[in-house]
C-alpha cells in the first residue's frame, strides 16, 4: 500500500522510472495509493474542525459533527473525482505528442502528483489559517517539482517538451486538483452550518 510514497518525496526521478516499468492500473493507483491519500486532507480537517476549531486570527470556531461529516464525504468524493478529471485533462492536452500516453497512464501520472497536496492536508489537524496556507504553499510547490521532474520520464517525452508541456497545458490540469483541494480548507474555514449552508444551497 502506497509503495511509492517515500520515493517521490526523496528520489522523484528514479521513483517516475519505477511507477512508469510497473505499467500500474487505475483501479490499482486508486485501491493502493489515491484512496488512501486523499482521506488525509478530509479527516485531519474533520478532526481539527470539530475538536481544535478554526482560528481565524480572534477565537477558534468549531463545527458541528453533523455538519463536518456530510462535508467530509462530499468533498472526499470531489477530490477522488478530481484525479480522474485531471488525468483526464492531461490527455487531452497531450494530443500533439506523437507518442501520446493512454488516458490511464495519464490518469496514473495525475494521481501521484498530487501526493505533496494530500500530505499537507495533515496541518488542518490545527487548522490556522496561515499555518494551513504556508502547508498548502508548501504541498503546491512540491507538486510542481514533481511536474516538472515527472513529465519527461513518465511521459516518454524529451525534458524541452516536457518543460513546454507542464508549463501550458499540464499546469492547468494539476490546478484543477489544487482547487478542489484547496476548496475543502475554505469550506471548513467558514465555521458554522449557517455558512456551509449558505455556500452549498445559496
Amino acid at each position: 500500500m502506497i509503495n511509492h510514497l517515500w520515493g517521490l518525496l526523496s528520489h522523484p526521478d528514479r521513483e517516475w522510472r519505477s511507477i512508469d516499468e510497473e505499467g500500474e492500473t487505475v483501479s490499482h493507483l486508486y485501491s493502493h495509493h489515491v484512496l488512501w491519500l486523499a482521506a488525509i486532507p478530509v479527516i485531519s480537517a474533520f478532526i481539527g474542525t470539530t475538536q481544535v476549531g478554526w482560528t481565524l486570527g480572534g477565537e477558534s470556531v468549531l463545527v458541528s459533527m453533523g455538519t463536518a461529516v456530510g462535508i467530509g464525504i462530499a468533498f472526499y468524493m470531489l477530490i477522488l473525482a478530481a484525479v480522474a478529471v485531471v488525468g483526464s485533462t492531461i490527455f487531452r492536452m497531450a494530443k500533439d505528442i506523437p507518442d501520446r500516453p493512454s488516458l490511464h497512464r495519464c490518469i496514473v501520472f495525475a494521481g501521484y502528483i498530487a501526493t505533496p497536496m494530500f500530505l499537507s492536508g495533515l496541518f488542518a489537524l490545527y487548522p490556522v489559517i496561515w499555518l494551513c496556507a504556508l502547508a498548502g504553499i508548501a504541498g503546491v510547490c512540491y507538486t510542481a517539482y514533481l511536474l516538472y521532474v515527472g513529465i519527461p520520464n513518465f511521459l516518454g517525452i524529451s525534458e524541452e517538451r516536457g518543460f513546454i508541456l507542464s508549463s501550458s497545458t499540464l499546469a492547468v490540469g494539476v490546478l484543477v486538483l489544487e482547487v478542489l483541494l484547496a476548496a475543502v480548507v475554505l469550506l471548513w474555514s467558514m465555521g458554522s452550518e449557517n455558512s456551509i449552508a449558505w455556500m452549498l444551497f445559496g
